[in-house]
């Protein structure tokens, strides 16, 4: 049994429902002030939209497109002590819409590391939870970042700020080795010629995706924590007995990605929309479609994991890998707390 030192997951992650009033706002009831936010419209087509607090309010990111980063001031306006502000720029507050925002907790702003051979502008750390957001400036050579977790990420995303590149998802969560995916394109893995990540940092090369020079850059890494995330891969069955895939936790937030068969989307399955198992309501990360209420792409959120309940190629095809990222909204067992009372399905 997974026994977790974090008690309560949704003081680290946690996603937040909300409606737009075209105008100014403030969103509350996060449960904490998040560092990394990530938003998205529900009613409607639209972009993704991405803020940071070591980037700072106001500079906007599109995780499913290849957007420099821009500065847009009626988007977030600020990040609060229990959520965030809202101006009235319609891709994050259209009058009568409705949202999800996705929130997570590193440490506010940050610090300069000097871990590796590049310093970072500012490296935002949260130990417990296994995350930090590092943001550093291309020098045009090879070299190390420092991301500050103390443990290697499973999984880093990174984008450049400055360029029109893809989100870069690199992970050793398939097979051990270093991947790479696009998150916001429907593109399959490919190897990574780089270095494994260590306990203090990961490798950059010199092209544009990583190291321009004199180009910044922000990245999001992810270790995992027991009870609370889990990076990992696993096969399709081709059938509507899909596989169960262990965690640990009751997962609050999924995303799914087929990594053998070109064109299909990255499936974002959260425990805040709508509906119980079987849970059909999802986003694509990479598209700007609306949610999507549909029998194709079922999976059941339980106590321990979740259980794919559709056939569809796009996280269940026979004998193809599925990459998947995970986070609780209750641990199996906790040490502390909830001690000796076991998380229940939805």
């Amino acid at each position: 049994m997974a026994y977790s030192s974090i008690v309560k997951p949704s003081a680290y992650f946690n996603t937040k429902l909300y409606s737009g009033n075209g105008g100014t706002q403030s969103i509350t009831g996060v449960g904490f002030q998040p560092d990394w936010v990530w938003c998205k419209g529900r009613s409607f087509v639209d972009n993704h939209i991405s803020f940071d607090a070591v980037r700072t309010a106001t500079k906007v990111l599109k995780p499913n497109t290849t957007a420099a980063e821009s500065t847009v001031a009626a988007t977030l306006t600020s990040f609060d002590s229990d959520g965030f502000s809202l101006g009235s720029d319609g891709e994050i507050n259209a009058n009568n819409q409705t949202f999800v925002s996705w929130n997570w907790k590193a440490n506010g702003t940050g610090s300069a590391n000097t871990d590796g051979s590049i310093n970072t502008i500012a490296t935002s750390v949260n130990t417990t939870s296994g995350f930090s957001i590092v943001k550093y400036l291309g020098t045009g050579s090879a070299g190390t970042i420092g991301h500050g977790l103390t443990v290697a990420p499973k999984i880093y995303i990174i984008k450049n700020l400055s360029d029109t590149t893809n989100w870069k998802f690199y992970t050793t969560a398939i097979d051990g080795s270093l991947d790479i995916l696009n998150l916001n394109t429907t593109d399959t893995k490919s190897d990574s010629a780089g270095t494994l990540p260590t306990n203090s940092v990961f490798s950059i090369g010199t092209n544009a995706n990583q190291g321009a020079n004199g180009n910044g850059y922000v990245v999001y890494c992810f270790a995992e924590k027991t009870g609370y995330s889990k990076f990992g891969s696993y096969v399709g069955n081709g059938n509507d007995d899909g596989p169960f895939i262990y965690c640990g936790f009751k997962p609050a937030w999924i995303l799914i990605k087929n990594t053998q068969q070109g064109g299909d989307d990255w499936i974002l399955h959260n425990n805040k929309f709508p509906g119980f198992n079987v849970n059909n309501q999802y986003l694509y990360a990479n598209t700007t479609n609306a949610q999507i209420d549909l029998s194709t792409l079922q999976l059941d959120i339980v106590s321990n994991g979740f259980k794919i309940r559709k056939s569809t190629g796009a996280f269940n095809n026979s004998n193809e890998k599925m990459i998947y990222m995970a986070f609780a909204e209750q641990p199996l067992v906790a040490n502390s707390g909830n001690d000796g009372v076991p998380a229940t399905a939805r």
